[in-house]
């Protein structure tokens, strides 16, 4: 097999609500989740050698060590014999920052499940696809179709079909977020919101209403953010602004391309040590 490359998608929370936690120590959360033209780049090829060869490059592959989600999924597959002994050199450009809300280490592993599936190098039923996703991690599952998606509280996910069109400023501060110390400090818990699938839970006057809880404990945590929400809130044409995930990116939306550029450009001089891009969702 010639070396195959495809993309790996950031996904973003345009809400996140915890609403308990449950005896294994875990937090139970309803998401709405989108995904974005941010990507990784994923290449592949089969290996002659007896040994998978895993190798991370780009800007944000100096901090990704041997636990990754890439070598828990071969782990995983290797174990069940899932991959009839075939091996794979694997090699990810990291675009997406660690620690950043992105869910970059997760889509990752979703995304070389699709590849392995659609090339029939993997034959395995939904079922056994949801629970090897799980194993890896709680964010891989919405990475296996790149839709808007609802994560209910019981655990359950929905695709939606509905196109956001927005543009979006993401920025990530000089530092990245734990998602399990973050957790930590969880002490406040939300009502059940999302009851149904309907499309209209995408509309922006529906999301302005949303939230995400992990917000106010990292603007607590690390006051730095807290001026940052405020000038990305202020700038020209902004329609919200919503940090993702655990942090610590935080995510400004606009209707215009050219609106998101222009902001963009007062957001890189006045922060020229934070990451920041422009993107669209997807």
């Amino acid at each position: 097999m010639r070396e195959v490359k495809f993309k790996s998608y950031a996904k973003i929370n345009l809400s996140l609500s915890v609403i308990k936690k449950k005896k294994s120590g875990l937090h139970q959360i309803e998401s709405l989740v989108t995904f974005t033209k941010l990507f990784d780049e994923i290449k592949i090829q089969e290996n002659k050698d007896k040994r998978h060869i895993v190798k991370f490059n780009g800007k944000f592959s100096s901090k990704i060590n041997k636990k990754n989600t890439v070598n828990k999924l071969l782990k995983i597959l290797d174990q069940e014999e899932l991959l009839k002994n075939k091996k794979f050199i694997i090699k990810v450009k990291k675009n997406i920052p660690p620690k950043s809300g992105l869910g970059g280490g997760s889509m990752n592993a979703a995304s070389i499940i699709n590849f392995f599936k659609t090339k029939s190098f993997i034959n395995i039923n939904q079922k056994k696809l949801l629970e090897i996703s799980k194993a890896i991690g709680s964010d891989v599952e919405l990475g296996l179709k790149q839709k808007n998606t609802i994560l209910f509280s019981n655990g359950k996910i929905r695709r939606n079909p509905f196109n956001l069109n927005l543009f979006v400023i993401i920025v990530r501060p000089n530092f990245g977020c734990s998602t399990k110390e973050i957790y930590k400090n969880v002490k406040k818990f939300s009502k059940k919101q999302l009851i149904s699938s309907n499309k209209k839970i995408f509309i922006i006057k529906n999301i302005l209403k949303s939230k995400n809880d992990l917000e106010d404990i990292v603007l607590k945590k690390y006051p730095k953010t807290q001026k940052l929400k405020k000038i990305m809130y202020n700038l020209p044409k902004v329609l919200f602004v919503r940090m993702t995930g655990s942090g610590s990116c935080f995510v400004a939306y606009f209707k215009s391309k050219n609106a998101s550029i222009n902001a963009s450009k007062i957001l890189k001089k006045k922060y020229k040590n934070y990451w920041c891009v422009t993107s669209k969702t997807i």
